[in-house]
């Protein structure tokens, strides 16, 4: 399969934070969801992707082609929304219109005011008369008027009601089947990502933990609840983590099937991104 987005071996060293041999692959047509606590390295991996962090070390491709050395064409196929992105405040939304009409050659004013319709962004207001949320909305919008072929998406419902966050994901879902794009999606609310991922990269600490498809996550990993007479009968290469609580003991299993076939009648639960991320950064080993 084709990849969009190859980053290999990324390692970025700051004082008190390292990016360590950070490695996946966004495949062709495919949404990816990045996930980690706040802090864990997401907006930092992102950065080095975007260019705009560029002392490191690793490779990243972009469309095939290396992000340092090919900056204003892989710029031209690409569309971003950051969690700390802004627009100065005395502009209009029709101003960004005439702004972005300069720089990318396949800028769309019909699909950019249709957005604002969408969003109900009045075209000549200034941004600083704009809630959070509509600002976020502007955003996306600008992001999408382009017809990019990735999108880059650092928290982009972050400050939407729940309404508006269901409307966005509805829209990115949309634009992946009519413009063949490929979305790396950066969240932390992963109930939105259980819904729309291709695939899940779960990055602690600046290294990643896992990247799978979503569901070989939510399908084959489990959560197994049992006492601790049940919990010392489990062998330890037959867990990822565990954690033992007040009155049981959760252990995280990375193959549901296989583990009934082995140990038989334990109770065994469908996981959820959240819960994955708990027990895979709080638990033991």
């Amino acid at each position: 399969m084709e990849n969009v987005l190859e980053v290999e071996n990324l390692c970025k060293k700051y004082a008190d934070f390292e990016l360590k041999n950070v490695t996946f692959h966004l495949p062709k047509g495919m949404i990816m969801g990045f996930i980690g606590e706040n802090g864990a390295g997401k907006t930092t991996t992102i950065k080095a992707i975007l260019g705009i962090i560029r002392s490191y070390s690793g490779e990243i491709k972009i469309f095939g082609l290396d992000n340092h050395k090919n900056d204003k064409k892989i710029k031209e196929e690409m569309g971003v929304v950051l969690d700390d992105m802004f627009f100065p405040e005395i502009l209009t939304p029709n101003d960004i219109n005439n702004t972005m009409k300069g720089i990318y050659k396949n800028w769309d004013t019909k699909m950019f005011n249709d957005y604002l319709k969408e969003f109900s962004l009045l075209p000549n207001k200034q941004i600083k008369t704009f809630s959070k949320g509509m600002r976020k909305k502007l955003e996306i919008a600008t992001a999408l008027s382009h017809h990019p072929k990735l999108l880059i998406l650092d928290e982009p419902t972050s400050g939407l009601d729940p309404i508006a966050r269901a409307e966005v994901i509805d829209m990115f879902q949309s634009i992946l089947e009519k413009d063949d794009c490929s979305i790396l999606f950066s969240s932390h609310i992963t109930t939105d990502l259980e819904h729309i991922a291709d695939y899940i990269t779960f990055i602690n600490e600046g290294e990643i933990v896992l990247s799978k498809t979503t569901d070989e996550l939510l399908n084959k990993y489990g959560i197994v609840k049992c006492t601790e007479a049940e919990f010392k009968k489990i062998d330890k290469k037959d867990y990822v983590k565990y954690k033992k609580t007040k009155y049981e003991y959760k252990v995280l299993v990375e193959n549901k099937k296989k583990f009934k076939s082995k140990y038989g009648m334990y109770v065994i639960d469908k996981i959820t991104l959240d819960e994955l991320m708990f027990l895979m950064i709080k638990g033991e080993k």
